[in-house]
């Protein structure tokens, strides 16, 4: 195999657990691992972690391809016209041109590791970022969420209570 010219080389990358550029977003938080020239733009890497009971971004499509992993909890995936839970250890994949969406309609954090094909993905960020942080709270939470109201606080310090 002929050797790599030396224009073409790129630096590997090792990330801690946790490092990478971060997007907090309200409920919702991005983590890339990778994108632009790490990858030559052939990919983009990223973290999604979602609070319970929290919406994605809507149904939506782009040319790329959206490979998610579910690292922990379970994620619900609008693909191919339905909506499916994918718990940890699923592999979802939404090929271009298809309209998806994620949320997570679980009482535990959820997150899933996205691998976006081709990349330059995280330009985009700030914009997608600044529109989930303008989103209301009760814009943000999935339509099976508890009404907090409900709950009635002498109970919950009752238990309490019971547990300490």
């Amino acid at each position: 195999m002929p050797p790599v010219p030396s224009e073409k080389k790129r630096t590997p990358i090792h990330l801690p657990p946790g490092a990478g550029r971060a997007y907090a977003m309200g409920p919702l938080h991005a983590v890339f691992k990778a994108d632009g020239d790490e990858t030559r733009g052939r990919y983009s890497i990223s973290e999604w972690w979602i609070e319970p009971y929290t919406r994605g971004p809507g149904a939506h499509t782009h040319e790329e391809d959206d490979v998610f992993f579910v690292l922990e909890g379970t994620m619900s995936f609008f693909v191919g016209g339905a909506w499916i839970d994918a718990p940890k250890g699923s592999l979802v994949i939404a090929p271009g041109g298809t309209a998806h969406d994620f949320e997570n309609r679980t009482a535990e954090r959820a997150g899933a590791l996205n691998l976006s094909v081709p990349g330059d993905f995280e330009p985009n960020m700030e914009g997608i970022a600044e529109w989930f942080r303008a989103r209301s709270a009760a814009e943000s939470r999935t339509e099976n969420a508890p009404d907090s109201q409900s709950v009635d606080p002498d109970s919950r310090d009752a238990r309490s209570k019971e547990r300490g």
